[in-house]
C-alpha cells in the first residue's frame, strides 16, 4: 500500500496523462495501468471552460486521485500561482511540484523548488516535489515537512532509464517519506528496476503515451511495478564471482 499524507493506493504506478494520440487511448491506457493517481500540467488544461475538450471527462473520477503539477513554472513564485490555481477548481490538494531550471537539459531548480515547497506546505498543500537524484537536497525537503519526494531517474522524455542507481538507492536509504523515481523511466525493465532499488513508486508518462502501442505498455508498466516491489521485498540473493550449484552435492548417489 502506497502511502502519501492522508491518502492510500493500492497502485505504485503514477501515471501522467500528456502526448497521447487521442482521447479514446488515453482513456484505454489509465485503465489498463489501473493506476490510483493521474498527473497532469494546470498550464496544459482546460479546467475553466466547460465547452473546451478536456480527458478528465471522460474517466470516473471516483476510482483516481488527481495529482496536478507545476509543469511550466521557472521560479517558485510561478510554481506557487499554478498551484493555487488547481486548489482552487477544486481538483486535489495534492501538488507536484516542478520548477525547470534549464530549458535544454529540462533538468528541476533545487533552489526555486525548495521555496515553493516551503510556501506550499504552509498554506496545507500535500506537497510532491520533482528533483534531480540529489542526495542532500531529498534530505532537506524531507526536514522541510514534503510528503514525497520525487527524483528523477534520468532528463524528463528521454527514456535513459536510472542513469545514477548510487543515488537513488542513497536517497531510499536516507528516506522518512516516500521516494517515488520519475522522470526517464523508458521500458519496464527500467520500472522495475526502480522498484527494485526499494522505492515506494514511480511516475512515468511519455514510456506509455510514446510507445507503439500505449494500453499495452500501460498494462506492461503496472506488472513490472508489482514485479519490482515483490522482488524487493522478497530479497534478491547475493551476486557473486563464482558458480555455486544450485542442487546439493551432500547425499547425491555415486
Amino acid at each position: 500500500m502506497l502511502k502519501i499524507g492522508p491518502y492510500e493506493f493500492e497502485s505504485r504506478l503514477l501515471l501522467g496523462t500528456g502526448k497521447f494520440p487521442s482521447f479514446d487511448v488515453q482513456k484505454e491506457a489509465v485503465d489498463a495501468s489501473e493506476s490510483g493517481i493521474l498527473t497532469f500540467a494546470v498550464r496544459r488544461m482546460n479546467i475553466w471552460e466547460a465547452n473546451q475538450p478536456n480527458f478528465l471527462e471522460m474517466l470516473d473520477l471516483k476510482k483516481f486521485k488527481l495529482l496536478p503539477n507545476t509543469a511550466g513554472a521557472a521560479n517558485a513564485e510561478e510554481a506557487v500561482r499554478i498551484a493555487r490555481l488547481a486548489k482552487a477548481s477544486g481538483l486535489c490538494d495534492m501538488i507536484k511540484v516542478e520548477v525547470i531550471g534549464d530549458q535544454k537539459t529540462l533538468l528541476p531548480d533545487p533552489i526555486e523548488t525548495y521555496k515553493a515547497c516551503e510556501i506550499l506546505l504552509e498554506e496545507g498543500f500535500i506537497v510532491l516535489p520533482y528533483i534531480a537524484d540529489d542526495v542532500i537536497l531529498a534530505r532537506r525537503l524531507q526536514e522541510l515537512g514534503v510528503h514525497a519526494v520525487m527524483p528523477g531517474a534520468s532528463p524528463i522524455g528521454s527514456g535513459q532509464g536510472i542513469l545514477n542507481p548510487l543515488n537513488i538507492r542513497f536517497i531510499i536509504e536516507q528516506a522518512t517519506v516516500p521516494i517515488i523515481v520519475d522522470a526517464g523511466i523508458g521500458s519496464p525493465a527500467d520500472a522495475a528496476a526502480a522498484m527494485e532499488l526499494g522505492a515506494d513508486g514511480v511516475l512515468l508518462n511519455t514510456a506509455v503515451s510514446g510507445a507503439k502501442d500505449p494500453v499495452k505498455m500501460a498494462q506492461a508498466m503496472k506488472l513490472a511495478i508489482e514485479a519490482g516491489r515483490l522482488g524487493f521485498e522478497a530479497g534478491r540473493i547475493p551476486k557473486k564471482d563464482y558458480a555455486t550449484a544450485s542442487s546439493p552435492l551432500e547425499g547425491m548417489s555415486k
